[in-house]
């Protein structure tokens, strides 16, 4: 049975001051998730710092973006061998607002997830389809060209490393949720892609869900059977909320 992961990304918040708080109010519940996994994705600045305040709570550290390039004169650019060297031991690669606001396209997508996967980075590779395109009946043709362009271009070892996240870009920061069934369809879709390329893999593959997700509506989402947990963006920002939505999907498992 594959086990639960809830990941909160906190975008392009928090600070020194708020890990702090948010680390002394969420340590008093650790010890309950024990049959889940948890990780933070905080901007990368304070990346440091969440590796330090959550060091020995079993709580993994990711970063929310990775370079394609290993080194060079590339300014402004996180490589994945320096994220790794600050003890960060995942990374979000696809997610949709990097998509959609800084151009990144399927090509760059890959090169990112090689390049994480290349220095022992676990990846989350982010998919999902905007309003107009469901409006379309176009979700399975989206889906279905951004995973098989990383499924087609890695190996069955590297594709260990990767868990996928389905967003519907129309769910994300509008309070807008797909409902439980439109979730399981997707992941039910997801998975068999996987399963194209290997049923061993599909079968052992993470599908997380993103996208709205909240205290009152994630036990329904992760109690569908190909929903392995959530990507969880402004709830994440709310140690109390976060904390509900992790004892959701142990209460799904």
């Amino acid at each position: 049975m594959r086990r639960k992961l809830v990941a909160g990304n906190w975008k392009m918040n928090g600070s020194k001051a708020f890990i702090n708080d948010f680390q002394k109010e969420f340590s008093a519940t650790v010890g309950e998730f024990s049959q889940v996994d948890v990780a933070l994705f905080p901007p990368s600045l304070l990346i440091c710092d969440a590796a330090k305040h959550f060091a020995s709570s079993g709580v993994v550290i990711g970063a929310q973006n990775v370079s394609q390039f290993e080194n060079g004169a590339y300014t402004g650019e996180i490589s994945a061998a320096m994220l790794l060297d600050v003890a960060c031991d995942a990374v979000l690669v696809g997610h949709s607002e990097r998509r959609a606001l800084f151009g990144e396209d399927d090509c760059v997508v890959l090169s990112k997830v090689r390049a994480a996967i290349d220095v022992g980075l676990a990846v989350i590779l982010c998919v999902g389809e905007t309003l107009l395109e469901r409006e379309s009946a176009l979700v399975e043709e989206v889906i279905s060209r951004q995973i098989k362009f990383v499924l087609n271009a890695l190996t069955l070892d590297e594709l260990s490393k990767v868990t996928i996240a389905y967003e519907p870009v129309w769910a994300i920061g509008t309070g807008e949720t797909a409902t439980p069934e439109q979730a399981q369809q997707v992941h039910a879709f997801i998975r068999g892609l996987v399963a194209e390329k290997d049923q061993a893999l599909s079968s052992k593959m993470r599908i997380l869900y993103g996208g709205s997700v909240k205290p009152d509506n994630a036990e329904e989402i992760f109690s569908k059977p190909d929903v392995d947990g959530g990507l969880i963006g402004g709830a994440s920002l709310l140690v109390a909320d976060f904390v509900s939505i992790v004892r959701s999907a142990i209460k799904a498992s």
